[in-house]
């Protein structure tokens, strides 16, 4: 039998202290019993400027340990917001006693080493640990002052603002599991009001990094200039079926959609449209979609899935065909399959669930000027609306609101806004016609490329 904890107190811990913390958690499972320990830091910062001075700023450190226990086929969660050997054995008590009111279910369970190797990711950047916030406040500033300097139209600056978040974590296990893991990221952004007589309009620009060497102001500004004066001038289109081409952006918020259906456990709940389409054509034989985390440059890129499972690319449709749905432990083993190490959890507050973290779709070999030309005729989607409530993960049905510019002769035209796309995700996935050579890495878990979908009903005028 593993030995009980005796109270004591720590300080927050070092970076390698946090596995050591994990792993003397886990030590102290009682014999039929299964205990995990995840154990996480994190600094964040986040400043906003207007009109040349500091509007908000605000930084914050943040420590704590979630532990899961398994006895008799019932499982326990709890958490606490401290890391002091006292605090933490209150928190395995309360672990344990939660797992005696649960109800038994055969397929609870901790993850166990599958022998995938982790990948050896750089992710993390020691330079931004050493960036004072007095340059951070300067970098939004310069930043608001490029967006104001861009174009003659640009009445005002919504807002500029530089943001960033290290964090570190470590999982440990009785039954085999060891990781830890670290990562830093990085950005800026601008929203930009664009103005012409009594019209205004929006666009924002960004850039994102590991460390602020990565960081492109010039990019971000001109991206928010671009976006925000380009639908001057925007009009109610006529009504119709077209062509389509989203940017990356619009794009990768369909990829999370569409990674959302391919979930396992909506898969078992009869929520996903894909449940019983495995190993059938879904998609345009020109789609592979990938889920990636092992991919460096990915925003979500991690060596350990939240499990502490050794992360790995899952493709899930490959070459249109439908070859697989993304599992944690739990819902692998109600499926009567292997986890795909797509374990996630928000924090040490709350347990794994299942997600992508780096979808993107292999890039085509044409430009997007190249697309726009082979179109002809079409439209091309800068923003969207109400993809929560326009979207059916189930019957795949989707509706959403959209603005962008009329694509007319293989040119951009004429900018329209307060128009409607419809189609279902079954079609816009069978109807892609062309896929771009321009992954552009986001802040979120999916790359964005240019897409164009055919046969989308358009309602306009």
């Amino acid at each position: 039998m593993s030995a009980e904890p005796r109270a004591g107190a720590v300080g927050v811990p070092t970076e390698g202290e946090l596995l050591e913390l994990a792993e003397r958690v886990a030590g102290w499972a009682r014999d039929g019993e299964q205990v995990e320990a995840y154990v996480a830091r994190g600094r964040d910062t986040e400043i906003q400027v207007y009109s040349g001075e500091v509007e908000s700023l605000s930084s914050a450190e943040s420590a704590g340990i979630g532990i899961r226990v398994v006895a008799n086929g019932r499982q326990g969660f709890a958490y606490a917001g401290s890391l002091d050997l006292d605090v933490v054995e209150e928190t395995l008590a309360e672990a344990r006693d939660n797992a005696g009111f649960a109800s038994a279910d055969e397929w609870v369970g901790l993850a166990v080493p599958d022998g995938t190797v982790a990948a050896d990711l750089d992710v993390w950047s020691d330079e931004l640990a050493g960036v004072p916030t007095a340059d951070k406040v300067a970098l939004a500033l310069e930043l608001e002052r490029a967006v104001r300097a861009g174009d003659a139209r640009i009445r005002q600056v919504e807002s500029a603002e530089w943001g960033d978040s290290a964090y570190e974590s470590a999982i440990v296990t009785n039954t085999g599991i060891r990781a830890s893991s670290r990562r830093t990221v990085c950005y800026v952004s601008a929203e930009a009001v664009a103005g012409q007589g009594g019209e205004t309009q929006t666009g924002s620009g960004y850039s994102v990094g590991r460390g602020p060497g990565d960081l492109d102001l010039v990019k971000a500004a001109a991206d928010a200039v671009e976006r925000s004066t380009r639908l001057l001038g925007a009009t109610k289109p006529r009504s119709g079926h077209l062509t389509v081409v989203f940017e990356p952006r619009i794009t990768a918020t369909l990829l999370a959609l569409i990674a959302g259906t391919l979930d396992g456990e909506a898969v078992l709940k009869g929520r996903s449209l894909f449940a019983d389409r495995l190993g059938q054509p879904v998609a345009a034989a020109s789609l592979t979609l990938v889920d990636d985390p092992t991919d460096p440059g990915a925003y979500g890129a991690t060596p350990y899935d939240a499990e502490g499972l050794a992360t790995r690319r899952n493709a899930l449709i490959e070459d249109g065909t439908l070859k697989a749905f993304l599992y944690n432990t739990y819902s692998a083993r109600r499926a009567g399959t292997k986890s795909t190490a797509s374990a996630v959890r928000a924090g040490f507050k709350s347990g794994p669930g299942t997600g992508a973290r780096a979808l993107s779709v292999i890039p085509g070999t044409s430009s997007p000027a190249e697309i726009l030309a082979a179109v002809g005729d079409g439209l091309l989607v800068q923003s969207v609306s109400g993809l929560h409530s326009g979207v059916n993960p189930v019957s795949g049905d989707f509706s959403v609101g959209a603005e962008g510019m009329l694509i007319e002769r293989g040119a951009l035209g004429r900018p329209v806004r307060e128009l409607t796309i419809a189609s279902t995700l079954q079609r816009m996935l069978q109807d892609i016609v062309a896929i771009g050579n321009d992954p552009e890495r986001l802040p979120s878990s999916a790359t964005g490329v240019t897409l164009a979908v055919g046969d989308l009903s358009m309602s306009g005028a």
